[in-house]
Formats: C-alpha cells, sequence, structure tokens
C-alpha cells in the first residue's frame, strides 16, 4: 500500500508538443498500476508486474477500441523519480495519440499533472532536497555547456551537501547553548564562548566562500548582457552578425540602418552571451531613429558588457565615450576597433581590441576579453559548490547577517536567549535552501516556472 504524501494519481505528458518518434505520458500517484490496467491490453496486468521492467501491449478505450500500441515502464515506490508508484506510456509521437490517452486516464479519475508536480512530489518524499529540485529545471533549460555542468554539478547535490554541512555544524553549536538555558540556574556553561566564536568565524568564512561564487554562478545560469555601441557605420551589425555566424543584422553603408534593438544569443567558451545590436548613437532629428537610439541608451543601461565600437577611420570619439560613460560607467566597457583590415598603417592605442568583421582578423582577442569580463578569474570545477541561485545568495547572505548578531551578542555578554535566536535563524536561512524550512508560497513559486510533465 502507498505511503505517498499526495492522494491523488496525476498524469501529462512529458515530452515535448509536437510529432516525433515517441511521445511519453508519465503517471504518478497510489493508483497508477491499477488506473492504467483499465486502458492497457497486455500479457501481463500492470499491477502484477515488478518494478523496473517494461512491457508491450495496446491501449484501448471502454469499448476496447484500439488506440495505438504502446510499451509501459513500471516503476515501483519508493524506487521511481517521484518516490511513488509510477507508470511511463511509450506511444508512437503523435500529439492526437497523447491526447486521447489523457483523456481516457482523466476519465478513469486521474488528474492532469499542474507545473512541476512530478518534481515536487520527488520532493516531498524526500527523493531529493529543494535545491536539487530547482536544480532539474536548470538541467532541462541550460543552453551552454557550462550551464549544463553547472546545473548538473547542483542536481548532484555539490551545493546541497555544503550547506548540510554547515547547518550541521551550526546545529551542534547551537545544541550547546540551548542546554545552558535548561541549566541557568546552576549557572553551567558548556561551551566556552572564545570556542563558539571561533565555531561561528569558521562557518562564516565557509559562507563567505559561497556568497563569493555568485557572480560565477549568475554568469554561468543566466549568461550575460552584452550591447553593441557605436556611432553609425562602424560595423556593430556585421560584428553581430560574425559573432552569431548569420546574417542576421542588415548591413548597409546608409548611416541609421539599424533603427532598433536586434537581439541574439550566443555561446562563447560555454557562456551564453545576449547581444544586443543597437542603433548608432548620433544626433538625429528622424522620429524613428531618435526612438532607435532611447532604445540603444536603455539596452546600455541594462548591460553587463558594453562593446564600445568605433573603426580605424573615425576611432571612438570623447563624446561618445561620455555619453556610455554618464549611462553607466567605463568599468564594463571594452572598446573595439573594427575595419582593421583597412588600415593603412595607423597607429591604433594599446587599450583597443583591434578586429575585422570581414576577415575575422582579431575575434579571437575580442572572445577571450569577453570571457574575461564575464567572469574573471574564476575557475570551474565539477567539485565546486556554485550559487547560481538568487533565492540561495539571499539565504545565505541572511545567514551571514545572523551569524553577525549572535558575535555581537557574544561580545556585548548578552544572554544566552540573544544568541539562540541569533543562531536558529541562521540555520533557518541555511534550511531554506535545501528545504528543510520552507513555505507553500516558496514552493509554489519555485514548481510553478517547471514545464507540465516534469
Amino acid at each position: 500500500m502507498s505511503t505517498s504524501l499526495n492522494e491523488d494519481t496525476i498524469a501529462a505528458v512529458a515530452t515535448p508538443f509536437g510529432n516525433g518518434a515517441i511521445s511519453i505520458i508519465r503517471i504518478s500517484g497510489p493508483e497508477s498500476f491499477l488506473l492504467v490496467d483499465k486502458i492497457f491490453d497486455g500479457k501481463k496486468k500492470i499491477a502484477d508486474a515488478a518494478t523496473h521492467t517494461i512491457h508491450y501491449g495496446k491501449i484501448v478505450d471502454e469499448h476496447k477500441n484500439f488506440i495505438d500500441d504502446v510499451l509501459v515502464s513500471v516503476f515501483r515506490m519508493p524506487n521511481s523519480y517521484t518516490g511513488e508508484d509510477s507508470v511511463e506510456i511509450s506511444t508512437h509521437g503523435n500529439p492526437l495519440i497523447s491526447k486521447k490517452i489523457i483523456e481516457l486516464l482523466s476519465q478513469q479519475n486521474v488528474r492532469l499533472a499542474e507545473p512541476g508536480e512530478f518534481t515536487k512530489r520527488a520532493f516531498l518524499n524526500n527523493k531529493i532536497d529543494l535545491s536539487q529540485a530547482e536544480a532539474v529545471a536548470d538541467v532541462i533549460n541550460a543552453r551552454t555547456d557550462a550551464s549544463l555542468k553547472g546545473a548538473r554539478n547542483q542536481l548532484d547535490g555539490i551545493l546541497s551537501q555544503k550547506v548540510n554541512e554547515l547547518r550541521n555544524l551550526l546545529i551542534n553549536a547551537s545544541s550547546f547553548i540551548e542546554l545552558e538555558l535548561d541549566f541557568a540556574e546552576e549557572d553551567i556553561e558548556f561551551l566556552n564562548k572564545n570556542d563558539l566564536l571561533k565555531r561561528i568565524e569558521k562557518i562564516t568564512f565557509e559562507i563567505d566562500k559561497l556568497i563569493s561564487t555568485y557572480s560565477f554562478g549568475k554568469v554561468i545560469h543566466d549568461g550575460v548582457n552584452v550591447s553593441l555601441v557605436g556611432a553609425p557605420n562602424v560595423g556593430k551589425s556585421s560584428i553581430l552578425n560574425y559573432l552569431v555566424k548569420e546574417s542576421r543584422a542588415i548591413v548597409s553603408n546608409i548611416p541609421g540602418t539599424t533603427r532598433d534593438v536586434i537581439r541574439e544569443d550566443v555561446s562563447i567558451g560555454g557562456i551564453l552571451f545576449r547581444l544586443h545590436d543597437t542603433a548608432g548613437i548620433r544626433p538625429s532629428n528622424d522620429e524613428i531613429e531618435k526612438e532607435g537610439i532611447f532604445r540603444s541608451q536603455e539596452a546600455i543601461k541594462n548591460s553587463d558588457i558594453i562593446l564600445l565600437i568605433g573603426d580605424t577611420e573615425q576611432g571612438i570619439s570623447q563624446k561618445l565615450l561620455d555619453n556610455v560613460n554618464s549611462i553607466a560607467g567605463l568599468e564594463k566597457t571594452i572598446k573595439l576597433i573594427n575595419k582593421i583590415d583597412l588600415a593603412t598603417n595607423k597607429s591604433l592605442d594599446k587599450e583597443y581590441i583591434c578586429v575585422s568583421a570581414l576577415t575575422g582578423q582579431g575575434m579571437e582577442g575580442l572572445f577571450n576579453k569577453l570571457i574575461e569580463f564575464s567572469v574573471g578569474s574564476s575557475v570551474y570545477s565539477e567539485k565546486s559548490a556554485v550559487v547560481s541561485s538568487l533565492r540561495h545568495y539571499l539565504c545565505l547572505k541572511n545567514a551571514k547577517e545572523s551569524l553577525q548578531k549572535a558575535v555581537d551578542s557574544i561580545n556585548l555578554r548578552l544572554s544566552g536567549e540573544f544568541i539562540a535566536v541569533d543562531l536558529r535563524n541562521a540555520e533557518s536561512n541555511l534550511g531554506e535552501i535545501i528545504g528543510e524550512v520552507t513555505s507553500d508560497d516558496i514552493l509554489n513559486n519555485i514548481f510553478m516556472k517547471f514545464c507540465i510533465g516534469k
């Protein structure tokens, strides 16, 4: 008999919508086997099948009308993705067939799954922790080698293991303070305050190390916004086309050809760069071009990196530099000179990266500079715990603040109650990362972002 936390049985198509070789329908819940047996005609009842076995048969309706021949995979609790009795039906990849099977299951009191509900059940049934559950969506949505590697790292529990380790150290330290409170009248000290400070200092140091990985983790997870900025006709669109390896933007000798921000994604060194080709910045009386320039300025504000582009003829004007500096500052700006294939013994400042969008000359240097600006000297290891989620980052920051309050309470020689409260808060903050402490609002916010069927 099932001991799942859920009493209802759910189903959804787990493969992308559209025609294909196969489509997979996932069913999970206490009555999965019995309900599938009502529409499955095979040599063996699914309810009698051993776990991790596959069975050939036919899906039929209540009148025994043939729907499709299928393979049914059986997973008995707790050895399934959700921790519940689960079935996966592999059909021919026609959406009409999948839709019909879902309708038949619905007639048997199977509920259509909500977004992320299978993974949510895996979390609720202690198959994975909350950090790993979030990583499932990241694995599915990863668009570069680096983001996939980072998501896989989190799904494998590298971050969870580190957070659990720190949380257990905190629980161990706070247990002594709690014990002292029980013996307050005897004035017994179970843990010397200097030793407690050293323990808190060690935990804080490890939390700081995790916090310091966030800028790198965010780049790996979310990618980097790059705006291509410059005067008209310096070759911004040509550089965009070179980077994405296709003729994405119109290239013309006529100034002001680009009127709107053109967005394209490209992977360089395993990092996702979101490129924004902007309208050439110059004075203009054309209303459409003026709107394009305004949008360019907005793109600059929201950029992680600004690729400030000039050419061998025009260079990069001081006015443009001042303009970009006033909008976003120059610390995240890479100065680029294009069209060096047309240079005629003209010396260029060493602060510029010099390229040719026509021949590709110097582009390797641009790639290296983009990666350097994005991740600095960060070194990624498969064994490293890396924070890539804003939620995790804020939990760690809050934990660190609570530990600092505990240190202040110890130094001020305040009562043990104050220290205990701060240590408990820090434990709670760390617990939120892995789901030991959480709320329905947090869970709903996380799983509503998943696709249906996962």
